[in-house]
C-alpha cells in the first residue's frame, strides 16, 4: 500500500497483462465490498488491478497488493491529485465507482496528453438532497455522462437516468452480494444468547427498553449505516407502532453518522420503541439466521446488498418500493410505499402474524437470489467489458 509514494508520470501501460485501475472514495459497505471482488477476482482474467482510494477504505477491505492512497482530502490534496493523474496515465482502463470517483476520472483522465485510457463510471447511488448542493451534484452527473465511455448503473433507474444525461454508452451492470446462505447454527440457543447479547449491548440505555423481553420472542432485522438516506426515523416509528407486542426486538445494525445516531436514539426513548442500536458487527449472517423479517426503509437503494444476503439466507424482506428494489425482489418480497411508518409496521406485523407467509417468502427469496449473477459472473462481465472497450 502506498501513500506519499511517486508514481512515474504518464508512464506507459506494462505489456502482457492488462491494467486497470479501480477508483474509490470513501466507502463502508457495499461498494467497497464491490471494489474487494473486482481486486481480488480479475487477475484470474488476465488484469492487473490498481487500486486508488482513501486509508479509511483501504484499511477496511482487501483491495490487493497495489493500493494507492491518493484520495484527495484537505491537507496535500494537490500532490495527490498529481499522483492520482499519474496513475491514470499509466493504465489500460480506469474504472471509478460512485459520483465523487466518476468526476474525478473523467476530469483527469481528459488531461492526459498521449494515451487516454477509456473512462468506466460505476454509479452505485442517486443524487439525493436539495439545494445549491443537489444542483452542483447534478452538473457532475452530467458531466461524467458525457464524457466517461462507458457509464453503469447498479440498477435500471441510473442507467436510464445516464441516458437522459446523454451518456456515450450505458448499461446496467448489478452489482453481486458475496457468498451467503443460511446460517447453520441452532437457533433456539441462538435466540436465547442474542437476547443477552443485545442487553448487554445496550447495558448504557434506559432500563424499560429492555426489561421483561422474552428469548422467544419477534425479532426485526434492519441492516443500515445510520445515514439520512436510510430513513431510520421511519424504522423507529414503525417499530414503536409495534411496542405492545410481547418480547419483539427491532435490531439495527451499522455504523454512521454519530449526531443522527443520538436523534433516533432520542427518538427511540420518546417514542418507546423496542428498537436496539448494535453499531457495526461481523455477525450478520448469523443475525440473518436468528430474525424473523429484514426490513428496511431507505428513500433509495439500488440493489441493496443485504437484501440480496437476506434473500439467500431465507429471510423475509420488507422492503420500500424504490430504485431498484422492486426490480431485484420481484415477488420474493413485500414492498411498501417509502417514508410511510404505518406501511411498514402493517407489513412487518403480517408477516410475524404468519408463519406460513414467511415461509413461503424464504423459499422465494432463495429462488430469486439464485437467478442473479453471483460475484465470479460479475467480475467476468467487467473483464469482458474492459476488453471491448479496448478494442473500441
Amino acid at each position: 500500500m502506498t501513500g506519499d509514494r511517486t508514481v512515474p508520470s504518464e508512464q506507459p501501460p506494462t505489456r502482457g497483462r492488462r491494467r486497470v485501475l479501480l477508483l474509490v472514495g470513501h466507502s463502508t459497505g457495499g461498494i467497497g465490498a464491490h471494489v474487494h471482488s473486482l481486486a481480488t477476482g480479475l487477475p484470474a482474467h488476465g488484469w492487473t488491478p490498481v487500486v486508488a482510494t482513501s486509508p479509511r477504505t483501504a484499511s477496511r477491505f482487501d483491495l490487493g497488493p497495489d493500493v494507492h492512497l491518493v484520495w484527495p482530502g484537505r491537507r496535500g490534496a494537490v500532490g495527490r491529485l498529481r499522483r492520482l493523474r499519474s496513475l491514470v496515465a499509466g493504465v489500460d482502463v480506469v474504472h471509478a465507482h460512485g459520483h465523487q470517483a466518476g468526476l474525478l476520472a473523467v476530469l483527469l483522465a481528459a488531461t492526459v496528453r498521449r494515451r487516454r485510457p477509456p473512462v468506466v463510471v460505476s454509479w452505485h447511488n442517486a443524487v439525493l438532497g436539495g439545494g445549491w448542493q443537489r444542483r452542483l451534484r447534478a452538473l457532475g452527473e452530467v458531466v461524467q455522462a458525457r464524457r466517461a465511455d462507458l457509464l453503469a448503473g447498479a440498477s435500471r433507474d441510473l442507467t436510464d437516468r445516464a441516458v437522459a444525461l446523454g451518456a456515450r454508452a450505458a448499461v446496467t451492470a448489478p452489482v453481486a452480494a458475496p457468498a451467503a446462505g443460511p446460517w447453520a447454527g441452532d437457533r433456539a440457543a441462538g435466540r436465547r444468547e442474542l437476547a443477552r447479547e443485545v442487553a448487554e449491548e445496550v447495558a448504557g440505555e434506559p432500563a424499560e427498553e429492555v426489561a421483561g423481553e422474552p428469548a422467544d420472542g419477534p425479532v426485526v432485522l434492519t441492516v443500515s449505516r445510520i445515514a439520512p438516506q436510510k430513513n431510520l426515523a421511519v424504522v423507529v416509528e414503525a417499530a414503536a407502532r409495534l411496542r405492545r407486542r410481547t418480547g419483539l426486538r427491532w435490531l439495527v445494525v451499522g455504523d454512521g453518522d454519530p449526531a443522527l445516531l443520538a436523534a433516533l436514539r432520542r427518538q427511540v426513548v420518546s417514542a418507546g420503541a423496542p428498537v436496539h442500536f448494535l453499531g457495526a458487527r461481523r455477525d450478520v449472517v448469523r443475525l440473518m439466521g436468528l430474525a424473523d423479517v429484514l426490513a428496511l426503509a431507505s428513500s433509495w437503494e439500488a440493489r441493496a446488498l443485504v437484501v440480496q444476503e437476506a434473500m439467500a439466507a431465507g429471510l423475509p424482506v420488507v422492503v420500500p418500493a424504490v430504485g431498484g428494489l422492486p426490480e431485484l425482489v420481484g415477488d420474493a418480497g413485500v414492498l411498501v410505499p417509502p417514508g410511510d411508518a404505518g406501511a411498514l409496521a402493517d407489513a412487518v406485523a403480517t408477516l410475524l402474524d404468519d408463519d406460513a407467509a414467511r415461509a413461503r417468502l424464504a423459499d422465494a427469496g432463495r429462488a430469486r437470489f439464485a437467478e442473479l449473477p453471483d460475484e465470479a459472473q460479475v467480475v467476468a462481465q467487467w473483464s469482458d467489458r474492459y476488453t471491448r472497450l479496448l478494442a473500441w
